[in-house]
């Protein structure tokens, strides 16, 4: 259980990508998570769920200390998060949403660095998922400001 667990905190291997393996698992996740939120922003929304709950589960069953560099479930669930503030994917969106979140998770302002210090899994998840919903709601307000920009 603990090597599933383990597998799953690493992004099913993802994690293991060098250089900067947050970076290479939101990729991925902004090209997962776009085709989901094609099918719909509820699946998405499912998706950002359970990705969250189960990066919580997977990190404490695989008894992970710290936040190490092969940790990305964290990323996917966040890079999820931001694309809800999308209504549909579009190439400029995606590549908003994706820059928008590493911007975010990487520079860590306000609550997402307070987030970032907090110890467990907690810690290792929320940063990202609080970046996650500010690059959601800066999306949301692109598009408030200017339809039809995004797609």
């Amino acid at each position: 259980m603990k090597r599933v667990a383990w597998w799953i905190a690493a992004g099913g291997g993802v994690g293991l990508a060098r250089p900067a393996p947050g970076t290479w698992a939101s990729i991925v996740a902004v090209l997962l998570g776009a085709g989901l939120l094609a099918l719909g922003w509820k699946l998405l929304a499912a998706a950002a769920v359970l990705a969250s709950l189960t990066g919580f589960w997977a990190i404490a069953a695989a008894d992970i200390a710290g936040d190490p560099g092969f940790v990305v479930i964290d990323e996917v669930a966040g890079q999820w998060v931001t694309l809800l503030g999308l209504a549909h994917p579009s190439p400029l969106g995606v590549l908003l949403a994706l820059a928008l979140f590493r911007l975010l998770d990487v520079t860590k302002p306000g609550p997402i660095g307070w987030a970032d210090r907090q110890s467990g899994p907690a810690g290792v998840m929320a940063d990202d998922l609080i970046a996650g919903a500010i690059g959601a709601v800066a999306l949301w307000a692109v598009r408030a400001y200017w339809p039809g920009l995004l797609g």
